[in-house]
Parts: structure tokens; C-alpha cells; sequence
């Protein structure tokens, strides 16, 4: 993340979007959320601007509302569902009413019937000395429905999947614990360094780890 390569204090205030922030962030960052159809940040720190509305569907996906979003694609496509914009992200509200964004909902891996999202995984495994980059994604598995899977570009000595499973059941429940390890040689990103997951190598790995 780009704001681990600077100094927050040389800024006053610094907006923060593009992704999950990280569980603790210095006072002067605003998160916000946003997307290209949304023009610009929407939410900031949790709450909405004036004039847009932002609901939960029942299967969590974050629903938007207002005179912000676009009219339609250019190749005409019309995106809206009863006059919402379906974001494609999951979110919840906190008991603080501040809007919590879980991740996109693509990137959820259901593995034996719970759920694991990839980002906090990967911030405990990014900490391990034999780590360079990590992404987490979902290999489909005919026991656990989809296997997690640490595709990881080591940092010298290759880690063992003993070593990640036992670095995240030390701080994340045990179902989160990565089942299959590859090594690769890069971790696909978009231009703004987001994981690319959709070109992540879904070669078959090693048998499950139970």
C-alpha cells in the first residue's frame, strides 16, 4: 500500500481510497469510497456525502443512490436495479452507523461454508520476513467447496505452508488459514497496485491440508 512508503506526517490531511485501509491509520487519513461510476469519493470515513443514499441488499452488496452516478455506460447499458447502483462491493454497517466495506463481492472465498475475505490474511502473511507479496484467492475444492490458497513471492527462503497457517490461525480464526501454497514469480496488479485476482495462476495445486 502506498501509504506504508510515506511519511503521513508531511501531509496535513491525506484521503485514502482504492482499497481496504488498514486496521489502524494515522489521524490525518480520511478513507474514502468510491468508483469510476460514482465520479469521485462518496463516502468519507464511513458516512455518506449529502445527497447520496447508500442501502444494504440482503445478500450484502452495497447499493448507491444519487445525482452522482452515471446515466448509463457508453455502450448503453444500463446498470441500475430499481433505480440503485449495484456496486459489486459488500459492506455492512457498524454499530457506530459508519459504513464498513468488506471487499469486492468476487473476491470471497466460501470455504466449508465460512467466509474469508482475502485482505486480512494477506496483511498478517505480508508481515512474515520470508514474504516479498502475497495475494489470497479461492481454488475450487470438492471437500472444503473452495480451498484457500497463498500464492506468494518469497523473499529469499520459501516459506512453508506450515509457517502461513500458522502465522494467520495466530491472529485470524483457523478457517482462514491458507490450505494450498504457490510460489510465484509476481503478483498481477492494476495500474493503481491493486490485485489483479482474476489473472492470479489457478493451476492445481497440492492436495488440501486439512
Amino acid at each position: 500500500m502506498i501509504l506504508a512508503r510515506v511519511d503521513p506526517a508531511a501531509f496535513r490531511v491525506i484521503l485514502l481510497g482504492g482499497a481496504a485501509p488498514p486496521p489502524d491509520v494515522p489521524s490525518n487519513v480520511v478513507t474514502t469510497y468510491g468508483m469510476t461510476e460514482t465520479g469521485s469519493g462518496v463516502v468519507y470515513d464511513g458516512v455518506p456525502l449529502d445527497g447520496v443514499e447508500l442501502q444494504i441488499a440482503p445478500d450484502g452488496e452495497i447499493l448507491l443512490r444519487g445525482a452522482m452516478l452515471l446515466r448509463a455506460y457508453r455502450d448503453g447499458t444500463d446498470p441500475f436495479r430499481d433505480g440503485w447502483f449495484p456496486t459489486g462491493d459488500v459492506g455492512r454497517w457498524l454499530d457506530d452507523g459508519r459504513l464498513q466495506v468488506d471487499g469486492r463481492r468476487g473476491d470471497l472465498i466460501i470455504t466449508g461454508g465460512e467466509n474469508v475475505w482475502p485482505e486480512p490474511v494477506e496483511r498478517v502473511l505480508r508481515r512474515l520476513p520470508s514474504i516479498a507479496d502475497v495475494a489470497l484467492a479461492g481454488i475450487p475444492d470438492p471437500e472444503w467447496g473452495e480451498a484457500v490458497t497463498a500464492y506468494v513471492v518469497p523473499a529469499g527462503r520459501p516459506p512453508s505452508l506450515d509457517e502461513l497457517r500458522g502465522a494467520v490461525k495466530a491472529e485470524l480464526p483457523a478457517y482462514c488459514a491458507p490450505r494450498r501454497l504457490i510460489l510465484v514469480d509476481e503478483i498481477p496488479r492494476t495500474s493503481i497496485g491493486k490485485i489483479a485476482r482474476r489473472y492470479l495462476n489457478r493451476t492445481p495445486a497440492p492436495p488440501s491440508m486439512a
